[in-house]
């Protein structure tokens, strides 16, 4: 396997650096959706939880190398803890690698060659998937009646914030001609290049 380039390189710490500050207001947003939901405040987390997805399909996106998703999401994840004090500590980056892992997954199976609609989908899914069943057993979730509800609610937040918001993101920026000089921009050449915006 090639070595990133510097490029590759230097996109990923801006990604990770980018949404480990998105990741932190995300968490102010917890809070303030817990707090708005009452007494079902503690299923906030699986409302939201898509949104910390996010850096990976966009990463693995734009530079379409093996583990990129894992390395945006742990950055992310650093950033959070070491410059935002993130309340959730060191353990955030158990989390972030299996999110990275998680969601990095189905494009890894298609050897980083597919990027359409359910891809995106089967990567928000998988990556809020395997945190779950960490935080499930972190925060003893298992033998809860509303075990299953919580699952579904984070694999839909997963669906929509962690995989199809994601290919949103991803399209819109290939269309405005910043990702040219990346594998992606280098992909939509070899396919004629995309329909620019404005």
């Amino acid at each position: 396997m090639r070595r990133l380039a510097l490029r590759d390189i230097v996109l990923l710490v801006m990604l990770g650096v980018v949404f480990g500050f998105l990741y932190w207001a995300l968490v102010q947003a917890w809070n303030g959706l817990a707090i708005a939901m009452g007494p079902a405040g503690d299923l906030a987390q699986h409302v939201l939880l898509g949104g910390w997805l996010l850096v990976a399909p966009i990463a693995i996106a734009i530079i379409r190398r093996p583990f990129v998703g894992i390395l945006a999401e742990v950055i992310a994840s650093v950033i959070e803890v070491v410059f935002l004090g993130s309340p959730a500590g060191p353990t955030l980056l158990i989390a972030a690698t299996l999110q990275g892992l998680g969601s990095e997954l189905p494009f890894a199976l298609t050897r980083y060659r597919r990027f359409g609609w359910w891809v995106y989908a089967l990567s928000g899914v998988l990556g809020a998937l395997l945190v779950f069943f960490y935080s499930a057993f972190r925060f003893g979730w298992f033998g809860q009646e509303i075990l299953l509800l919580r699952l579904g609610m984070q694999l839909v937040s997963g669906l929509v914030l962690g995989g199809l918001l994601a290919k949103v993101i991803v399209d819109a920026l290939r269309r405005t001609g910043v990702l040219d000089e990346f594998a992606i921009g280098r992909a939509d050449a070899a396919l004629g290049g995309p329909r620019r915006v404005g």
